[in-house]
């Protein structure tokens, strides 16, 4: 497709655009279908690119320094200026994801280290799994179930 200088579109038809690109992103429900749409509307190479930039986002936001990303993710210089610019003085997207992520990333390291407890023969997890009406007290009483529910969707 050939490019077309952002100059040369009509304000209010780049504006109208956008924010139909923007709504049917906000409109989906579901990762799958996120997932679905960017394989659709973007190569390979740019979904790994963009993913980079928020992997190269995490590392500024984290203390990492410059040389240590280009080792780390392989990137050059001027890419991860323009990530710490976006993040220095943006719209606030990356600090307000990441942290989002960052949480996300962490409630699915517990609910694997819970399975791989659970499936333990005869480990305390495994046993109140397996025999849940014996342990309902027990059961009733933890406090880590509840954070280890998925997220839920909230509108608006």
């Amino acid at each position: 497709m050939p490019r077309k200088e952002l100059s040369k579109i009509n304000p209010k038809e780049r504006q109208r655009i956008l924010d139909e690109f923007w709504t049917m992103i906000a409109l989906l429900d579901t990762k799958d279908q996120v997932k679905n749409f960017f394989k659709d509307l973007l190569s390979a190479s740019e979904s790994v690119m963009l993913a980079r930039r928020i992997q190269i986002a995490k590392l500024l936001l984290s203390g990492v320094g410059y040389d240590a990303i280009e080792k780390r993710l392989g990137t050059g210089p001027t890419t991860i200026a323009s990530v710490h610019r976006w993040l220095q003085g943006g719209f606030g997207g990356y600090a307000s994801a990441i942290p989002k992520l960052t949480q996300e990333i962490e409630r699915r390291e517990k609910v694997a280290e819970r399975r791989e407890e659970e499936s333990v023969p005869l480990s305390s997890r495994w046993m109140r799994k397996k025999y849940p009406l014996h342990y309902l007290l027990v059961n009733m009483m933890n406090d880590d179930d509840e954070d280890l529910s998925p997220p839920r969707k909230i509108s608006g």
